[in-house]
């Protein structure tokens, strides 16, 4: 008798175990190990299926302000964002025909791979590694580190971090940069760019490095820091990215990109959400790519 109760408690302890295990990977804090352990199956969807929902998944940021945020009536703004609705708008026909998926930065390729997004446009800077397990179409921006430091404490040159603490977020080219090419900088990590901000806020690094052109705007907005580093690194782009070999979506894309250039499409972007933010500060064409071609 007391081997089967024994048997029933094992046999009800590994089940258990089951359960919580299947819990763990579907509450996970952002989604992207959830989205890791889909990706293996999930098929990305064709330009037919997307066109017969009538909807197009759009993955984009909700915290990194001017290029994807959440105003304060709720309402997603932003480059980023006014690109998508465009999409939305000549695909479907309307820019409502956008669905929103707010991504973190290290979660942004697990989201294609699982098909979460039909489209990731969370400020995507194309590279090497990146391109081996997603597709990126035509770039339309262009863009490099910065680092943004309090005022009092200015950091003006990168050697100056040694001994440091330097703010990043997870899954960006800021972190990879620095691990790579500066071990002796002590990184603080955060998920979320709004998290990141907080801590350079409270106090908690030195400094906080990420594009250039985010740091600048935050800056603007934000007395008592500057950005005493504008340009570190390589001049990278930033380009829509899809589900690695969905070639009809990302043709349709670079299609699209090539025709935004005729109406100058991103300098319009760039007057409609960035330049109250900029003012004269940043030249467009330090930033803006049209029509896919880098100048």
């Amino acid at each position: 008798m007391k081997k089967k109760i024994l048997g029933v408690l094992l046999a009800a302890g590994i089940i258990a175990g089951v359960i919580t295990g299947c819990g763990n990977s579907n509450t996970t804090q952002n989604g992207a190990e959830n989205a890791s352990q889909a990706s293996a199956t999930a098929k990305a969807r064709t330009l037919d299926e997307i066109k017969k929902s009538g909807k197009i998944k759009i993955g984009v940021f909700s915290d990194k302000n001017p290029f994807g945020y959440v105003d304060e009536n709720g309402k997603v703004q932003g480059y980023d964002v006014y690109f998508a609705k465009r999409i939305a708008k000549d695909l479907l026909g309307s820019e409502d025909a956008v669905d929103f998926v707010y991504v973190e930065a290290a979660s942004r390729v697990e989201y294609l791979k699982s098909a979460k997004v039909d489209i990731t446009l969370a400020n995507f800077t194309v590279t090497d590694e990146r391109k081996e397990q997603v597709d990126f179409a035509l770039p339309y921006m262009k863009v490099a580190l910065g680092i943004v430091s309090p005022q009092k404490a200015e950091i003006t040159d990168v050697n100056q971090l040694k001994g440091k603490k330097l703010i990043v977020v997870k899954g960006t080219t800021a972190e990879t940069y620095f691990s790579k090419n500066y071990p002796d900088v002590t990184l603080v990590k955060f998920d979320e760019y709004q998290e990141a901000y907080d801590a350079l806020l409270d106090g908690r690094g030195d400094a906080f490095s990420t594009d250039n052109t985010e740091v600048l705007a935050w800056a603007k907005q934000n007395k008592g820091f500057v950005v005493g580093v504008e340009s570190l690194g390589d001049i990278d782009t930033i380009a829509p990215a899809v589900q690695k070999g969905n070639t009809e979506l990302l043709n349709w894309l670079n299609d699209e990109i090539k025709t935004l250039a005729k109406e100058k499409f991103f300098h319009k972007d760039f007057d409609e959400t960035l330049k109250s933010v900029y003012g004269d500060s940043i030249d467009p064409e330090n930033l803006v790519v049209e029509g896919g071609v880098v100048e």
